[in-house]
């Protein structure tokens, strides 16, 4: 097999894995959204347009989908889950209705903070020696706060009550949530738009990777959007990616197989000796835009590529170049799998198997013969970090 078919079989084998083992929110245990959900713990698709309150089931859930989709960034992906959980429940017993009244999040802020606050150190209690066993960390290292912030209110206030001030500035304009984000022509732009919009916009209380998985969620997760063109199907937008993207893809001998070291050196997507005890750091979120002269000579994965630009993405209807992180939708088309799926499976993998230390369970790894570093070059998993 040439390199585009081993990585289109790395790819769908990580999808299948990720069908299998899906990683979403766990929206059910919100208590005002309870009755959103079958006994089966699935959302209710014919009802999602019942009004409760003044907002529909659709619109609230989106709601949530974007506060959670700021705050999910961090070392421990339950712990983070289960502070939003939580903190939002016993907020809600507090007449605190901060998806049905956003406002309420900073008429009451002295209750809001003290939510988040507290929860934080229950979970902390709880969680921490797990993960810092996991991870070969030191417990009291563990901090569920964005860029490990120690102010409880910058915290607060910035990824907490900057998207909540999205439906809220919405609503002041005569607009929804779900309005907004559909009169987007694609996925892709939607999670720029979310981003980047002047008057509307998260700016920095956003990456893009937080985009990307705001965008799975919406569409693929819960099925919420009510567009179905090609701009908002499984493949019309760019893969979230985050650190276990970059471990693994960097592991497997994928990222390598498009552009070489030198490269990814010069864009520091790999910084020599600044990670972890010395070791080279991999900074995945810079290979965005970098572009594959490798990916280029393959005439039909540039064929597929036009057709996601132009059809999915609806970003560039003659593209000239290949972007390294946009190959993934591009080896996906026509497989049957999804951009959803293979992030799933990437989020298996790298919490249970592929983990950010010298000693992953490549053993027991599903994809061990088909990682270069498990195979052949083991210095892909002992000499870097992510």
């Amino acid at each position: 097999m040439n390199i585009t078919q081993t990585d289109q079989k790395l790819l769908t084998t990580i999808a299948e894995i990720g069908r299998k083992h899906p990683a979403k929110p766990n929206i059910y245990l919100i208590e005002p959204f309870n009755h959103f959900f079958d006994k089966n713990k699935n959302l209710i698709p014919n009802e999602l347009d019942k009004k409760d309150g003044p907002w529909t089931r659709r619109e609230l859930i989106t709601r949530f989908l974007l506060l959670n989709a700021v705050l999910d960034q961090g070392p421990d992906i339950e712990g983070l889950r289960q502070l939003l959980i939580k903190v939002i429940n016993e907020l809600y017993h507090r007449e605190v209705r901060i998806f049905h009244r956003p406002l309420d999040f900073f008429k009451e802020l002295d209750i809001s903070i003290d939510k988040i606050c507290t929860v934080h150190e229950g979970i902390k209690k709880v969680r921490a020696p797990i993960w810092a066993k996991e991870n070969k960390s030191n417990p009291e290292k563990y901090n569920l706060f964005m860029d490990n912030s120690k102010q409880i209110l910058n915290y607060s206030v910035f990824r907490w009550g900057v998207p909540l001030c999205v439906p809220l500035i919405l609503e002041k304009d005569g607009i929804t949530l779900i309005d907004y984000l559909e009169r987007c022509n694609s996925a892709e732009l939607m999670s720029k738009e979310i981003k980047d919009n002047e008057r509307y916009g998260l700016g920095k209380a956003i990456g893009d990777k937080a985009g990307h998985l705001f965008a799975k969620w919406y569409i693929c997760s819960f099925k919420l959007s009510i567009r179905q063109d090609k701009g908002w199907q499984n493949l019309s937008f760019e893969i979230p990616f985050d650190s276990n993207a970059g471990r693994i893809f960097f592991r497997t001998g994928f990222l390598l197989n498009w552009a070489n070291i030198e490269d990814y050196i010069k864009w520091e997507v790999i910084q020599v000796g600044k990670g972890k005890g010395g070791l080279n750091y991999i900074r995945v979120t810079n290979i965005r835009g970098k572009k594959s002269d490798i990916a280029l000579k393959d005439n039909d994965l540039f064929e597929k590529y036009k057709i996601i630009c132009s059809e999915y993405f609806n970003t560039k209807k003659r593209p000239k170049t290949i972007e390294i992180q946009q190959i993934p939708n591009a080896l996906l088309l026509n497989t049957g799998y999804g951009i959803d799926e293979l992030d799933d499976g990437l989020i298996y993998i790298g919490t249970k198997f592929c983990l950010n230390h010298e000693s992953p369970k490549c053993k027991d790894c599903p994809i061990k013969e088909m990682c270069d570093g498990y195979k052949n070059n083991s210095g892909l998993i002992q000499n870097y970090r992510t």
